[in-house]
């Protein structure tokens, strides 16, 4: 039986939604901001607000590198898998 062709089409799609979602999350830090309410809150009170960021890239970086890792593992054993 012959796939439906717009099957094809939906998955590209989904890929190309994927890539631009990521380029705008790289393009525009300032839009993937991490922190709690009661951090923002607690921060957002301080005048030169140098804390506040210093505290918003750190919950980034925490919130990343698990994913990383993971990333890291599953693309080896990809690796492993096709050869």
């Amino acid at each position: 039986m012959k796939p439906h062709r717009f099957s094809i089409f939906a998955r590209s799609n989904h890929k190309g939604f994927l890539v631009v979602f990521m380029i705008g999350f790289l393009l525009f830090p300032s839009a993937t901001e991490a922190q709690c309410a009661m951090c923002r809150a607690v921060l957002e009170s301080e005048a030169s607000g140098t804390t506040a960021e210093g505290i918003n890239n750190g919950i980034v970086y925490l919130m990343a590198i698990p994913y990383v890792l993971v990333a890291g593992v599953f693309y080896f054993v990809y690796r492993k898998m096709r050869s």
